[in-house]
Formats: structure tokens, sequence, C-alpha cells
């Protein structure tokens, strides 16, 4: 480390969350959704106190562990900088465990604070939006659910091999379509991303990533500029079926949505439900919704991490 950050820096970041896949784009397509965690940073002169506000607020360590902290701590370390002390708020409204990318979310907000407490103290030091994409999804190991949180809107993903074969992980923003209308059904029960990431086969039949394939690039016509063919857009042989058994209450509402003309899959690793519409969402299916122990949102696309 080349410097010390001086104790008296403040910055306050607001993070969306993120829905990952959206149907056939598996670990690639993604989109920003305007649920948001704020996290507010100041610099001391030693130590770290932490308090965590809302969502998780009693599932997460209050310490130096926790994902955020860590964040906050490689944005500095990018940025050759040390920390001093930490004084660090999140509230978060962002679930956890839903399928709404809480943790890319944390990482992105935690490294966006890092990095622009060292920018306060050299604005030589700030980090583009290719460098926060590397960043966060280093910590996550794809770059869907990260690559949303730092761009905003829809986002196309990829990784590359570099030549000493660490991967280099790029994505690019899509302007979506005006009239698009993300509506995200939420569960109270949580889901473990490596347990529905474990239910998932080494191998899928040629006809089954061909449509895949077809389908994902569909999509992104669909999600930009012709909503009228979300349908088809979404549909996916390669996870969603495979990870339906430990989902019975998203499968269900999913093919329930669908039957109505919805488009709709599982968002990211489940149990979220995401419905994609260019109209008001129905009352009547509201109501079963509810009724079935679902939380109905009408979140919009965001915009990505923003920093005061």
């Amino acid at each position: 480390m080349t410097a010390t950050l001086p104790a008296g820096l403040a910055v306050t970041v607001r993070v969306p969350a993120s829905t990952a896949n959206l149907g056939p784009g598996f670990d690639c397509l993604g989109m920003a959704l305007g649920i948001y965690d704020e996290i507010e940073v100041r610099t001391t002169e030693s130590g770290l106190s932490i308090r965590v506000e809302g969502e998780g607020a009693d599932d997460v360590p209050w310490g130096p562990t926790h994902l955020v902290v860590r964040a906050i701590e490689r944005g500095l370390e990018a940025a050759g900088i040390a920390g001093g002390g930490l004084d660090v708020v999140c509230r978060n409204a962002i679930p956890h465990s839903r399928g709404l990318g809480s943790s890319a979310s944390a990482v992105v907000g935690g490294l966006t604070a890092g990095a622009a407490l060292a920018a306060k103290a050299d604005p030589a030091l700030a980090v583009s939006a290719d460098e926060l994409v590397q960043l966060a999804s280093e910590f996550e190991g794809h770059p869907d659910n990260a690559a949303a949180s730092v761009l905003g809107g829809v986002v196309v993903s990829w990784t590359e091999a570099t030549a000493d074969g660490t991967p280099s992980y790029r994505a690019v923003r899509l302007e979506p379509a005006a009239r698009l209308r993300p509506v995200v059904l939420i569960p109270q029960e949580r889901s473990s991303t490596a347990h529905t990431r474990g239910l998932l086969p080494e191998t899928v039949p040629h006809g089954d990533a061909a449509f895949n394939v077809s389908r994902a690039a569909l999509a992104v016509v669909a999600l930009t500029e012709r909503p009228d063919l979300l349908g088809p857009a979404t549909q996916d042989r390669l996870h969603q079926t495979q990870r339906a058994p430990a989902l019975p209450l998203t499968t269900a509402w999913i093919a329930r949505l669908r039957a109505a003309g919805i488009a709709a899959t599982v968002s990211g690793a489940g149990p979220t439900v995401l419905a994609l519409t260019t109209e008001d969402f129905p009352a009547d299916l509201r109501e079963q919704a509810i009724a079935d122990g679902l939380r109905v949102v009408e979140p919009g696309v965001a915009d990505g991490v923003l920093v005061d």
C-alpha cells in the first residue's frame, strides 16, 4: 500500500438488485431492478464499526468478514491505498437468498464505496465501470448479477481467458424497451444458489443447447426492441426444468403466468419469479400470489450503482 486514507472522508452508495438468466441466458443475461441497498462509509482513525439495518440484519456477521467490508477493503486494495479505520452502515432492502442478486449488490456496493473513498483522496485513483465489473465478478465467479448492478439496464456478459489463464469478466449494457415492466413475485422461503446449481447436469443434449442459443439471441431483441416476443424469448431448456423439484411454488407460478400470456422465468437461482410484461400486472393474479404468500413488487428497470 502506498498511502492511508485520512479520517473524515465519507461516501454513500446506492446499489440496485439484479435478476439473472432471464430464462435462456444462463450466466450471461442480467437486468438491474429498482430495489436498492444503501451503504454509508466514513473513514476513521482506526478500527471497524459496522451496523446493518433491514434485510439480513440478523443473518450476517457484523465484523470484518461481512461481505460489504471485505469488498470495501478490496476496492481500496485495488487502488493501492489503505483504509485506516472504517465506520460502515448498511441499509438493506434487497431480500437475501431469493434470486435477486443480494450478494452481488453487496460486493458492488462495497467495491464502489472503497473506490470512491480512494478517488476522494486522489482523483487519479478512480476506477472505471469495466474495472468494477471485473473486481465484483471475481467475488461472484460469474458476471451476470454483478454487471447488472454496476451498469444498470439489461446486460450481456461473458468471460474470457487471459494469457495467464485467469478469467477476464466483460459486460455491455443494453437499453431496455421503454414499455418493459418487470414484476417480481418473492416467496418467504429462501434458496441456496449452491444447492440449485448443484442440480444441473454436467452435459446437455445438443438440441437443448441449440434451443437456448436461439432463445438467448431472441431475448436480446425482445428486451430492447420487440417486447411482443418476450414469450418465446424467455423459454429455456438448460436450467429451469432441472431446478423445478427444488422450487415447486416457483415452478407452479411460472406455469400459471405463462398460461396467462405473461413471460415468466426463475429469477437467478430462485425462488423469486420474474415476470416481464408491458401491461399492468393482472389484479386477479396479484391477489392469488399474495394468497400464496408471495410478495408482488414492480421495481422497474434500474440504472447502475450511484455514489454521493
